[in-house]
């Protein structure tokens, strides 16, 4: 080989280990901010049922911030779900939760307390509305509950907001047509098995470990909520908007689905916190939510669905400056 030739082979040898250098030296800096020392302290994240899926990934985002901001406690709190979530995090009982959309609006709509404090960390995933029976009721539709035991979540919870608005749609008022109960994820499978109940609704990322859990013990089946039941739904105004009709894919529930997509709506998840939270550790959060996804996604199917496209879309909630920070920070 010529020395020419050899100079040319050193110098392409030499680009591409520079290039190596850089794209990693680019990845450390999306992933971590070099040179920076983690924030240090106490949070609380109030989360949701343990069967659900809000307090599975609340625990495992602790352990991401964990390895992130060895220095940060984060206190877990146990809820009913996103209307106790929003409320806590507006009020400074809480400083992160996840909560669904339209529970976000609904609180912002009834002009309630430290409504204008909250902003918008990640769009995370979304919930989808899951109307249980056992695999030989009876109930085949909305309106056939009429009349029935019908679990519609815990006071305060993303559940029941959503499954009274249904039911408003199919005629029925859960105060008076049916027999309303207040059994979530947590005692909705047990009193279905036990017949304590008819149906039940829950409303959470796919899938739910509560859900799971029942598949391997009792037969049930999801009553489809279809489209032209989601149209009837919006005409009520407000925050239904953030309802939209969808299917539950066949892969949610295996050996529940045999294959079949289930009709109903879902809504999405936001990260939530306050106007006041430290923008710099808000910025350290929203990083490790980011990063952690794959890893989370391993264990909690849901997160897989979070991505830096579409995560900066918070509404009806304005992105904290913290957030925004990143976002900025890594857009192409």
């Amino acid at each position: 080989m010529s020395n020419t030739s050899s100079r040319i082979g050193r110098g392409r040898v030499l680009r591409g280990a520079a290039a190596g250098v850089v794209a990693l030296g680019l990845l450390l800096w999306w992933l971590l901010p070099l040179g920076e020392d983690p924030p240090s302290g106490t949070i609380t994240f109030s989360t949701g049922t343990q069967l659900g899926v809000y307090h599975k990934y609340g625990e495992m985002l602790r352990d991401e911030f964990d390895k992130d901001m060895p220095g940060l406690r984060v206190d877990l709190q146990t809820s009913p779900g996103s209307q106790e979530n929003v409320k806590r995090v507006a009020t400074g009982r809480a400083d992160f939760t996840i909560a669904a959309a339209d529970a976000v609006d609904t609180y912002e709509l009834g002009h309630k307390a430290g409504a204008g404090r909250l902003r918008g960390v990640a769009r995370l995933y979304d919930d989808y509305v899951q109307l249980v029976v056992a695999r030989d009721s009876a109930i085949d539709s909305v309106g056939d509950l009429r009349g029935k035991r019908v679990a519609i979540g815990p006071p305060r919870s993303g559940v029941r907001l959503i499954a009274t608005r249904v039911l408003a749609a199919a005629g029925i008022d859960a105060a008076e047509d049916i027999t309303p109960l207040s059994d979530g994820i947590d005692t909705g499978p047990s009193g279905l098995k036990k017949h304590r109940i008819d149906a039940f609704f829950w409303s959470g990322g796919l899938p739910t470990d509560g859900l799971k859990d029942l598949a391997e013990t009792f037969a049930f089946r999801f009553v489809p909520i279809r489209a032209s039941l989601v149209a009837k739904l919006h005409r009520q105004g407000g925050a239904t908007r953030y309802y939209r009709a969808t299917n539950m894919p066949e892969s949610a529930y295996p050996s529940i689905q045999n294959g079949v997509a289930v009709p109903t709506l879902a809504v999405s998840n936001l990260l939530v916190t306050r106007k006041d939270m430290d923008p710099r550790l808000t910025e350290w959060v929203t990083r490790t939510v980011i990063k952690s996804r794959d890893r989370i996604g391993r264990d909690v199917h849901s997160a897989q669905l979070v991505d830096l496209r579409t995560a900066i879309y918070t509404d009806p909630l304005p992105l904290h400056e913290g957030a925004r920070r990143y976002y900025r920070s890594v857009k192409p």
